[in-house]
């Protein structure tokens, strides 16, 4: 059975930085990509970062305008984990985090919830001004 589960949230000031992780377990997973979707209250989750496996694509990374320039996604594919590092937070990216996964091969860098079949519980993420 695969897992996702993300590290890394909690409180920040606007303009700090904070970088989370998510470590993909599950024997014989081999996702295309990885993601990282946000979900602020009273609002529908929206993309934010997608990154293809290396061994699959070197196309990429993705990027909401949001938050282009800002923040990076990186991967470690041998250990299967994803990160994000987010810096100069703005109060608008107070949400809750989720990390995703695909192995669906038309998932490969995709933007669209739909495309990602594996998903994290969600970590917090508040930024206060």
């Amino acid at each position: 059975q695969v897992q996702l589960v993300e590290s890394g949230g909690g409180l920040a000031q606007a303009g700090d930085n904070l970088r989370l992780s998510c470590a993909a377990s599950g024997r014989t997973f081999s996702p295309y990509g990885m993601g990282w979707f946000r979900q602020a209250p009273g609002k529908e989750r929206e993309f934010v970062a997608a990154i293809r496996w290396s061994r699959w694509s070197s196309k990429g990374p993705y990027y909401a305008d949001s938050v282009k320039g800002r923040f990076t996604i990186s991967s470690d594919d041998a250990k299967n984990t994803v990160y994000l590092q987010m810096n100069s937070l703005k109060t608008g990216d107070t949400a809750v985090y989720y990390c995703a996964a695909t192995t669906l091969s038309y998932g490969l860098g995709s933007v669209k919830l739909d495309d990602y079949n594996y998903w994290g519980q969600g970590t917090q993420v508040t930024v206060s001004s």
